[in-house]
């Protein structure tokens, strides 16, 4: 995964340079979901192969999907989510005062156009599904919905997006979309609900003042340990329970075994979830994610 280092401290409350501040508001280290959704769905699609084609246009995809589409939907965050920021998070750029409003506009509007030209390199089942993913991350961050104030509603938008989307994208850019392969997205996506509640953590204090009700805010941390797992496992449950159904054990038996070594750290997690939930997003998530590849290879080679 790309990092990009942002002050961490009002003492290094810096203006970086132009092309630097644009990157920084793109947020490299969230990119990684959506390429690896879109990778996932390519592979389901079982019409990738490893010629310079395949590759090329598997690469092209990864960085629509990355880069530039979760680049766009980070910073249109960035922008709506600056009065909160400026509680969790005070030296980040936005309301910091280190960027301006007009750059912001002008990076938002670069990625889209971007995003919905790379869309049309492929063919237009791609292209519906970026413009629907670009809907969703604006009436996830933006005024007067602002979907993400609920999260319930935010995080299943950002995780439809982020997994479900990306991996529907990665399928129909190389074949028709199967119903085999939208379950599989779907079930991830719900999982994917849990992770994008992890973040959460990290910004109770501003949700809470911001208005903003997210699981942590409106469960509390212990409860809403609780529900994070339930959701990813019972994902995971029935993605297994769907292979086993195909008649596909040897999948089913590979995804239940990484369930299985999430299992410890999530044990962690659910005891001290305000200690632990960092160590679990950079665990317990890297575990999931491998699930998901083991189901696109599943896909790519039984179908169902």
């Amino acid at each position: 995964m790309i990092s990009v280092d942002t002050p961490s401290s009002p003492t290094q409350l810096t203006q970086p340079p132009v092309l630097r501040r644009s990157l920084i508001l793109m947020k490299p280290i969230t990119w990684f979901g959506p390429m690896w959704a879109f990778l996932c769905g390519a592979i389901a699609s079982g019409a990738t192969g490893w010629s310079w084609q395949s590759v090329g246009y598997v690469l092209l995809g990864i960085m629509m999907a990355g880069p530039v589409l979760c680049g766009f939907s980070q910073v249109i965050n960035d922008y709506f989510d600056k009065e909160i920021d400026a509680v969790n998070e005070p030296y980040r750029l936005v309301p910091a005062g280190l960027v301006s409003t007009s750059q912001i506009l002008v990076t938002a509007l670069f990625l889209l156009v971007i995003g919905l030209c790379l869309a049309g390199i492929f063919n237009v089942r791609v292209l519906t599904l970026v413009v629907v993913g670009q809907i969703l991350a604006l009436i996830y961050s933006a005024p007067p919905v602002r979907a993400k104030r609920n999260g319930w509603v935010g995080n299943a938008m950002a995780a439809f997006s982020y997994e479900g989307l990306a991996w529907m994208a990665g399928h129909v850019a190389f074949a028709s979309l199967t119903w085999p392969s939208v379950l599989i997205a779907i079930l991830y996506s719900l999982g994917a609900h849990g992770i994008m509640s992890i973040n959460d953590y990290k910004s109770m204090a501003g949700d809470r003042e911001g208005g903003l009700l997210t699981i942590p805010v409106r469960y509390g941390p212990q409860r809403a340990a609780w529900l994070i797992l339930a959701t990813m496992n019972v994902a995971q449950l029935a993605v297994i329970a769907a292979f086993v159904y195909w008649g596909h054990g040897w999948i089913a038996l590979v995804i239940a075994l990484i369930l299985l070594a999430q299992l410890p750290t999530q044990r962690a997690f659910v005891q001290q979830p305000e200690e632990n939930y960092l160590k679990f997003s950079a665990i317990g998530v890297s575990f999931y994610v491998w699930g998901m590849m083991a189901a696109a290879i599943g896909l790519h080679y039984f179908g169902s």
